[in-house]
């Protein structure tokens, strides 16, 4: 299917909420992406997972830009282009995702999923000073919803593998590492929306991919962790897991986060996106029978609450 007609179906289906069903959509493949990468993670490592995720998800979006245009890669887009779309990898994918996940290590799961949920005034915020977006009240109202049921979902939800084990107590540098990861999140949007221009959004979502395995590439020769790569690309289960999670997450999930704040507000976009801890809840109750509990619930409800106000008024 052409790039450019994901948007066009998505305007036939839902009329001026084109940005914030992409946004839902985003959310939602980030809801089943980390489930594969959990079970890749296990076997290779989360340094390693990161760099076979986008090798893997450079491979998909060439195949896909190859049959759009005829060429795997974008090399008609504009030189600006290249730049800030090169930057918005660099930020979301490598800066942004190393710092969130030394901060899992240094702070917990649940801490470092709180301190996430900080993306989405960061980005409003970067969208105001560099884009000029505003907000209106409402957005605001919804975007505090959304955030508030989030963090009440997180902070009350305790993972099966954290009974028993040694207590985690939270540390300047995970904290500050937990913040950085909302940042480049954030930031790695923003960059995004000033880079694509009329890109359509699965090539300017390869032009990060690619920026981000050449950003692991030499962090990976600082570490001498090649051995580590070869290793984990000869476990066939491993890939297996990494290419689901792969094409739900850097695909087709950051796909569709281009979409999103292509067609709506940055600030919006995120706080729908943002939304994955709540999506997550039925996997995980199905999948790994975990309980969730009042406080889970609840969230969810305040999150949902300010999701309909963002599309009644977004």
């Amino acid at each position: 299917m052409p790039p450019r007609s994901v948007p066009a179906i998505l305007r036939a289906v839902s009329g001026t909420h084109v940005g914030q069903l992409a946004a839902l959509g985003a959310a939602s493949c980030w809801a089943v992406s980390p489930l594969a990468f959990e079970a890749a993670g296990r076997r290779m490592g989360a340094l390693t997972l990161n760099m076979v995720r986008l090798l893997l998800a450079a491979l998909f979006l060439a195949v896909a830009t190859g049959i759009a245009t005829g060429r795997p890669l974008p090399l008609g887009a504009p030189a600006d282009a290249w730049l800030w779309l090169s930057l918005s990898g660099l930020v979301g994918f490598v800066f942004g995702d190393v710092c969130l996940f030394r901060s899992i290590l240094l702070i917990g799961p649940r801490l470092a999923m709180l301190l996430l949920s900080l993306a989405p005034p960061f980005a409003a915020l970067l969208a105001w000073i560099v884009l000029g977006e505003t907000l209106s009240l409402r957005d605001l109202c919804g975007m505090t919803l959304v955030v508030a049921g989030i963090a009440w979902a997180v902070l009350e939800r305790r993972q099966p593998a954290e009974e028993g084990a040694p207590p985690v107590h939270p540390t300047a540098t995970g904290v500050l590492l937990g913040v950085g990861g909302a940042f480049g999140q954030a930031g790695g949007l923003i960059l995004s929306k000033r880079g694509m221009g009329a890109l359509d959004a699965i090539a300017a979502t390869e032009m990060r991919v690619l920026a981000a395995v050449a950003g692991y590439a030499l962090l990976f020769f600082a570490l001498r962790w090649w051995p580590r790569l070869r290793r984990a690309l000869a476990d066939r289960t491993a890939i297996g897991y990494a290419a689901i999670g792969a094409f739900f997450g850097p695909v087709l999930g950051v796909t569709l986060s281009l979409v999103a704040i292509r067609n709506t507000s940055s600030g919006v976009a995120a706080s729908l996106m943002a939304t994955t801890p709540i999506l997550i809840i039925p996997a995980v109750v199905l999948v790994r029978r975990e309980r969730v509990g009042l406080g889970g619930v609840a969230g969810a409800a305040v999150a949902v609450a300010g999701v309909v106000l963002l599309f009644l008024w977004g």
